[in-house]
């Protein structure tokens, strides 16, 4: 083989190997469209979670103590208040993070 096949070879080659390249790249994710089921999902576990961690303490404690449901209840109220202010919390970030970005395009233009 003469040297110019060779380089014209290897620069088949290579534009092969980068076509495989690009073909195997991962394609960008759209969050956009899921956003709101997210936020919504994330806020639902938050809810249930403190919910959750609550009746388990109060749960928890009633046994230690042999009592009626009385922790149970109370720990049960305070899981779901501590729920609620964490998804408000959560909901708060979300807004100001959608604030800043609709500001963002606002000054673009």
């Amino acid at each position: 083989m003469t040297e110019p096949d060779q380089k014209e070879q290897m620069q088949r080659l290579h534009d092969r190997i980068e076509a495989a390249k690009k073909a195997q790249d991962p394609k960008p994710r759209v969050d956009e469209h899921y956003s709101a089921a997210n936020l919504a999902w994330r806020m639902v576990i938050e809810l249930v979670a403190g919910l959750g961690i609550g009746f388990g303490i109060g749960y928890g404690l009633d046994v230690l103590f042999g009592t009626i449901p009385l922790f149970m209840l109370l720990f049960t109220l305070l899981g779901l208040t501590a729920g609620i202010k964490t998804m408000m919390r959560s909901a708060k970030e979300i807004e100001a993070e959608k604030l800043a970005e609709e500001a963002e395009k606002n000054e673009r233009n």
